[in-house]
């Protein structure tokens, strides 16, 4: 029996065995939603798949129908935002990508949670908020505090970490073994590995990676660029990413794409995770999705050969955050119930079950548990990683999307390629961001 009915029907029996009267406070908190259908909007996505088979388990245990529209992520923005605008939308509840979160939240269109968690008749009390991942929540869910996106006083709550990620390195057990490699800690060891690998074994690239132009060469040099001690802007906004931090990280980006796999200057995630998985790289280093998947003989050539690491360290250990979140539209029919799901996908019990049915975990407890440690001992890891994520490795500003793809991506492919010293197509780019974040506003106080 689920969690919270199941702490309704203790509270009911001891109000019982005291000889009063059970009242109206205590029934089951899904009876007066049973028979609602719910339609949500999850992506394509392997956590989401996991997600699909525990959704039964939901309408078993409340009498609440869901009816899941799956899209292709880059494709749900579009079709959100025009849901978003009616007066009334389709759907009561939406997977979003973590940098849609300020977009969305300015303009209305998510729900704040606080309403519903203290709404006694809905708020689950063993739900344990502090056992969510701290870095995911910061990242993923608040809106409205430090620059507008990270924790602080002025913060508030619009969704629930959910299909999230942090960074790890990946690595050949058996390659490491053979030649008695020791696993990168830091930055520098990472880079002579990179391209000491392909000489030891020739024709496996060193460590795998997104090169593509656009926002996968971006993810690819943010990865490296906050553990380097650099960032996008100052705390003023000023551009900062073409000062040595950020030049450090092209550089070494460049030379990992140099020794890695055949095309990786064309390589999206799929392309690079596929490297990795097929016995083409001895490493990788990206998301924590793709563990289920090392270790599924039928996805991976090099299931049982795989280990894991934690993101190595630069300057500072600086781990990558992203992923989803779930939020409730304001349009929304079915508002409570649809928080109601998301409160029960979101807690202990369920996290255990998306996890094991191949999802990724939201809760320390998951990640921290003997058992799941037992069954993914790279829990373990992934548990320490989780420790030092970075909550702000990238700005996550609702001008974020006109920033990534259409400038940062066009100038880190020049340089990456080779097509511009790195120097240049960093400090060529600097005039059109700073136009940009002007034309936004983000100077008016300062002058």
């Amino acid at each position: 029996m689920h969690m919270m009915k199941r702490s309704f029907l203790i509270a009911a029996a001891g109000v019982a065995a005291a000889g009063l009267t059970v009242g109206a406070a205590l029934a089951n908190p899904y009876d007066e939603y049973e028979g609602t259908t719910l339609v949500v909007n999850f992506p394509a996505h392997p956590h989401y798949d996991a997600v699909k088979k525990v959704l039964p388990d939901f309408t078993k245990e409340t009498g609440i129908e869901v009816e899941v529209d799956t899209l292709q992520y880059l494709r749900m923005r579009d079709k959100q935002l025009l849901e978003m605008s009616k007066p009334e939308g389709d759907y009561d509840l939406i997977a979003y990508v973590v940098f849609w979160k300020t977009e969305y939240a300015a303009k209305g269109l998510i729900e704040p949670l606080a309403p519903y968690f203290l709404n006694t008749k809905l708020a689950d009390p063993d739900y344990d908020p502090d056992d969510l991942i701290t870095a995911y929540v910061e990242n993923i869910g608040l809106v409205g505090g430090k620059k507008g996106y990270l924790p602080g006083p002025t913060a508030m709550l619009i969704g629930v970490p959910f299909g999230s990620e942090t960074s790890v390195l990946g690595y050949r057990t058996d390659i490491f073994e053979k030649h008695n490699l020791k696993v990168p800690e830091t930055y520098d060891e990472l880079l002579d590995l990179a391209c000491k690998i392909p000489e030891l074994e020739p024709g496996m690239a060193g460590l795998t990676s997104r090169g593509q132009a656009g926002h996968q060469v971006v993810h690819a040099w943010l990865l490296h660029l906050a553990p380097l001690g650099g960032r996008i802007f100052d705390d003023r906004w000023e551009p900062r990413f073409n000062d040595a931090a950020g030049i450090e990280a092209a550089e070494a980006l460049k030379k990992i794409l140099e020794c890695g796999p055949e095309g990786g200057t064309s390589f999206g995630f799929s392309e690079m995770k596929n490297a990795f998985l097929q016995g083409n790289s001895a490493m990788f280093l990206d998301s924590l999705s793709i563990a289920g998947e090392a270790n599924d003989p039928a996805k991976s050539k090099i299931a049982g050969n795989v280990g894991w690491a934690m993101h190595p360290e630069g300057v500072r250990r600086g781990s990558q955050t992203g992923g989803f979140g779930i939020a409730i539209p304001s349009n929304a029919k079915n508002r409570e119930a649809a928080f109601l799901l998301l409160q029960w996908l979101t807690s202990k019990e369920t996290d255990k079950k998306i996890a094991l049915a191949g999802g990724s975990a939201s809760r320390f407890s998951t990640l921290e548990d003997p058992k799941m440690q037992k069954q993914f001992p790279y829990y373990k890891v992934f548990a320490e990683a989780l420790r030092y994520a970075d909550p702000d490795w990238r700005p996550i500003i609702p001008e974020w999307g006109e920033l990534n793809a259409p400038n940062f991506g066009v100038a880190l492919s020049e340089a990456v390629t080779g097509e511009k010293p790195v120097k240049q197509a960093l400090d060529d780019l600097v005039p059109r961001v700073r136009d940009i974040m002007e034309k936004a506003g983000y100077y008016s106080w300062s002058q």
